[in-house]
């Protein structure tokens, strides 16, 4: 049965027993706690939670998961993957163990011919928690199965919690015998024996504190019993297409088809390749998906999991001998298989491969000149007969060239050397800490919600009035202050204020939140921020401004909200300027151009967009062109709403991770079809009214992606006045006309070139003049012609010519050893050179170059004939001269 057969077989089953079909969210989703979605029901979570009233009893959904953690063990094993997919059912209230029950058993072991997966009832076994009696005794009389076929296990198994106090509950675990050739009978921990494929989760607790999976404190019943189930999709497809694993099956497997047919080998004929095979496989499938839901490779976060899955895939076509290029040769496979559900990866594919293969040549790049450093440091390291590289050498390879830390674990375990990974560590960390400027979320934000998710349930949502009017008379619900309700907030005194109606748009959708102020009698607030802490809820960051506010009081019962209409007038600029610029972006660049993120507050947009390489002149020109003939044509600005599938058929544009639920979306669109966006924030009635669109900049905000600059409404207008002035001021100065002064800087800067040209062919002629009298004051150290010289004001390029030139003016049968200590601006530049014939004595450039870094405070390295490095202790350059002499004593004896 194929994998998309097995995805359409399990939601009929649900749909037809009364279940909501929910697709796939994507992959990335708020929240804090994960950088993916790790589980088929993290999208529900608000509903578990409480945060949000769910909007159907019944839901079953097939969800995009990756997991991370492993990636070092996929392909190692059968059971670990990154990417994969979750089949589910949820009850929020409604069923619970005897209907999960139900309906998981029917669809297991009914016949293939009649819609079930019809698998053989005797190899089944479920699980249940040690004590949940209830569970047994379901188990019992839906299947029939004798009492020892009903497997106990502990909680560190089969309870389910996520980590912190919320729910949690006992679970049962559906597993199937593979036989005797996969383990012991009855062992229940031989996991590829008894291979457990679903897990029905029984939320029934509410728990007070969790200390391990099996060390948690229950304190009660929850109001609601709810169920979580989730059955692994590839699991389930090997073992009806009788394969050993996940990568073996029709959706993962034609990716090690395609990668035998460009290396020349096979499948199965040699371990090592095997795993190399399956790593290929697992995370070019990943990679695809990844990208497709806008992430892009970088260094931190969701980026650097993207660029660390595309690089193994790389690094192992390349251990299997495949040299040329390898993404775009591997994606249109897993595209094809995955795009049978998956359709928008046709659709993103330009995208798709622009981003892979962008990434790809910046790679081969740094695996070319990172692995000739690695093999060079790693020989070191051997020749001194250590058996540990260094953390510094490793933070050297990943810091100046590009080099994941995971790579080097991998490459030194191949060349049998541990990695001081601890160093490693604490170099990164202190690089983070010098690197951070202060950014600490403005919303300082409290991690418990539970007071707002009580003001909510107390009061029901805010009445919000944004899109109708910029004030209302309003009524106090709660006042807080740090997250715990207060009675009074005085003068300068910052707290939050939630109302039971409000005009203030809370930021969202890239938009800032409104500015204004709140009045009560006797005094008013200022609006610092407006927030929605849990769906529903508008919460006021406020700071009172004049007079004192006392909650409760009847002074404080009456309320008069107000907008700063200047401040929402610029902010419905700067938003429909963004999606002006978008499709202006696409008309100039293609469909492919698509946003992924954005900012926008009065005056100001900047908008990331999905692109490989920076736009060139003519094309940002073209982009304020095309966005600005549309703000003259006064195009309206309307905007409706509707269901998402209803939305996408219309061809509107949704943002990348953002999620949208089964209610009603609202599309903004701009002159029609040439712009159709979902939006929830505020806009301007007709594209005139946003005044002017100033492109300030475009540049580079990871790999593969892009962000555009610019200023509207007025503020776009002053930056315009601003480039008058200074192009005023250059005429005056240079006494041309405007239309001349590119010509006239132009000419400036080429007579300044040439000017410097010439300064520095004297400086290198008078650098040079005396390396004469530099050769002629070598000493002879037991034999070998030694030059150790300090030569004030020349930096690295001067000192390394210089060295060059004086080794040239010795014979070649003469040994000659050169060391020049360059001293500029408080740092040290030092390079070493050796000849043939002294290289014969044993003398090494590197080895000088390490007797002097450490007394000068630096690092360096390079060859046998020459090393460069460099230091900032430039008190120590006499010390360091003297050890030269020394070093060539102690290797060349008499």
């Amino acid at each position: 049965m194929e994998t998309a057969e097995i995805r359409r077989r399990f939601t009929a089953h649900f749909a037809a027993a009364g279940h909501t079909v929910v697709p796939s969210a994507s992959l990335l989703l708020d929240d804090p706690n994960l950088l993916f979605v790790n589980a088929g029901m993290v999208p529900f979570k608000p509903y578990f939670l409480g945060q949000e009233t769910p909007p159907y009893a019944r839901a079953t959904s097939v969800q995009k998961c990756i997991r991370t953690p492993d990636i070092e063990e996929v392909g190692k094993t059968t059971r670990h993957g990154t990417f994969f997919e979750m089949c589910g059912n949820f009850s929020f209230g409604d069923y619970f163990k005897e209907g999960a029950i139900e309906l998981a058993w029917d669809l297991v072991t009914r016949s293939q011919g009649d819609g079930g997966f019809g698998l053989d009832e005797s190899v089944l076994y479920p699980s249940v928690l040690d004590g949940d009696e209830e569970a047994v005794g379901h188990w019992k009389r839906i299947t029939g199965l004798p009492d020892d076929r009903i497997v106990r296990l502990p909680a560190k198994e089969n309870y389910w919690s996520m980590g912190v106090p919320g729910p949690g509950g006992p679970c049962s675990e559906i597993l199937i015998d593979r036989g005797p050739a996969f383990g012991a009978d009855r062992d229940w921990d031989a996991g590829d024996r008894y291979l457990e494929f679903w897990n029905l989760v029984f939320m029934q607790d509410e728990l007070s504190a969790v200390r391990s999976k099996s060390d948690f404190d229950i304190a009660g019943q929850l109001p609601k019993k709810n169920i979580d189930t989730g059955m692994g999709l590839e699991r389930v497809a090997y073992l009806l297409q009788g394969k050993n694993n996940m990568y073996e099956t029709d959706v993962v497997f034609p990716v090690i088809e395609k990668a035998m047919e460009l290396t020349g080998k096979t499948y199965g004929a040699n371990p090592e390749d095997d795993v190399r095979f399956r790593v290929v496989a697992d995370h070019i499938r990943s990679s695809l998906m990844l990208i497709n839901d806008g992430v892009t490779p970088g260094n931190e976060g969701r980026g650097y999991v993207l660029r660390r899955l595309a690089r193994r895939v790389i690094r192992n076509m390349r251990l299997l001998g495949y040299e040329d290029p390898a993404l775009r040769e591997l994606l249109p496979v897993s595209r094809d298989r995955m795009g049978q559900t998956y359709t928008e990866l046709f659709d993103n594919y330009d995208r798709i491969l622009g981003v892979a293969n962008a990434e790809e040549d910046a790679f081969r790049k740094t695996l070319t000149s990172g692995t000739q450093i690695f093999d060079l440091a790693a020989a070191d390291v051997k020749k001194s007969g250590a058996t540990t590289f260094g953390g510094d050498k490793a933070f050297q390879l990943h810091d100046t060239y590009g080099f994941p830390i995971d790579l080097t674990l991998e490459m030194a375990a191949e060349a049998g050397l541990a990695v001081d990974e601890q160093g490693f560590r604490s170099l990164m960390a202190e690089q983070r800490e010098r690197a951070k400027a202060d950014a600490r979320s403005k919303k300082g934000g409290h991690a418990d919600l539970t007071v707002y998710r009580g003001i909510l349930d107390s009061n029901g949502p805010t009445e919000w009035l944004a899109y109708e009017t910029l004030s209302t008379e309003s009524k106090p619900l709660a006042l807080l202050r740090e997250g715990k309700d207060v009675d009074v907030l005085r003068s300068g005194e910052v707290g939050e204020l939630v109302l039971d109606r409000t005009p203030f748009y809370a930021e969202s959708g890239g938009q800032a939140a409104d500015a204004g102020i709140i009045e009560f009698d006797g005094g008013r607030f200022e609006v610092l921020d407006v927030q929605r802490p849990v769906k529903g809820l508008v919460v006021h960051q406020v700071r009172v401004v004049d007079g004192e506010y006392a909650a409760g009081s009847s002074s404080a019962s009456a309320l008069h909200a107000q907008v700063d209409p200047e401040w929402r007038t610029g902010a419905r600029q700067a938003h429909s300027g963004t999606h002006v610029i978008h499709a202006a972006l696409r008309e100039v660049l293609g469909p492919t151009a698509l946003q992924s993120g954005s900012y926008n507050r009065p005056g100001y947009l900047r908008l990331d967009f999905g692109w490989t390489q920076s736009l060139t002149p003519t094309q940002l020109k073209d982009v304020e062109e095309v966005s600005n003939a549309a703000l003259r044509a006064d195009l309206p600005v309307a905007w409706d709403y509707m269901t998402l599938p209803e939305a996408k058929d219309w061809g509107a544009i949704a943002l990348f991770g953002e999620t949208y639920d089964d209610t009603k979306v609202r599309v903004v669109e701009i002159g029609g079809p040439w712009s159709r966006e979902l939006c929830g924030g505020t806009h301007v009635d007709h594209s005139s009214q946003i005044g002017t669109l100033v492109v300030t900049g475009e540049a580079s905000v990871g790999s593969g992606n892009r962000r555009i600059e610019a200023f509207t409404g007025l503020e776009g207008f002053k930056y315009l006045a601003r480039e008058r002035d200074v192009v005023g001021q250059l005429t005056e100065l240079l006494k041309a006309q405007p239309d001349d002064l590119v010509g006239r800087v132009g000419d400036l800067v080429e007579r300044l070139r040439s000017a410097e040209k010439e300064i520095e062919k004297v400086r290198v002629a008078q650098l040079l003049a005396a390396a004469g009298d530099i050769a002629a004051a070598a000493e002879t150290v037991n034999g070998v012609k030694v030059v150790a010289k300090r030569v004030d004001g020349a930096g690295g390029g001067d000192v390394r010519t210089l060295v060059t030139d004086v080794r040239a003016r010795f014979a070649p049968s003469e040994p000659v050893a050169v060391v020049v200590l360059g001293v500029a601006d408080g740092k040290v530049s030092v390079v070493a050179a050796t000849n043939e014939a002294a290289r014969d004595q044993g003398l090494s450039a590197n080895d000088l170059l390490r007797a002097v870094s450490p007394l000068i405070g630096g690092k360096g390295g390079g060859k046998a004939d020459m090393a460069q490095g460099g230091g900032t202790e430039a008190g120590q350059v006499d010390a360091a001269l003297a050890a030269v002499i020394a070093s060539v004593q102690q290797t060349v004896q008499a």
